[in-house]
């Protein structure tokens, strides 16, 4: 039981960690809250059952167990409730951003056609002036 709870644990930890580095490595909110809540949801699971084998049959592993059942609904739910909340916000991805992505080539189209509409009115308003 010792060893199954020490295996528990570690894969937590593990998973705990990996979900870190997906937060710092990704490139934009989505891809980052998608690394930080599965990875979330997975490890507490792992830890906390971990803990509830090193327990036993008492109080702690009942009281375990609600903490369990808690995190279990409430960390899916708050992630999708800011997925929803940034998508609501307009937030986009990093691909928007990126150089040489179809939305930023518009971009920079729809720029150098206002700069272009831009000089040729500086030109008509250059003979008033």
């Amino acid at each position: 039981m010792t060893v199954l709870s020490g295996l528990a644990l570690a894969l937590g930890c593990f998973f705990m960690l990996s979900g870190a580095v997906g937060l710092l490595r990704f490139p934009d909110f989505y891809t980052r809250m998608h690394a930080a809540g599965m990875t979330d949801t997975l490890a507490t699971f792992l830890v906390v059952g971990g803990l509830m084998l090193l327990a036993g049959w008492s109080l702690a592993l009942f009281k375990l167990g609600l903490i369990l059942l808690f995190i279990f609904f409430t960390s899916p739910t708050a992630s999708h409730s800011l997925a929803r909340a940034a998508q609501h916000s307009e937030l986009r991805l990093a691909d928007a951003q990126r150089p040489g992505s179809r939305e930023s080539r518009e971009t920079e189209t729809r720029s150098m056609a206002a700069a272009e509409t831009e000089v040729e009115t500086d030109t008509v308003n250059v003979d008033r002036a």
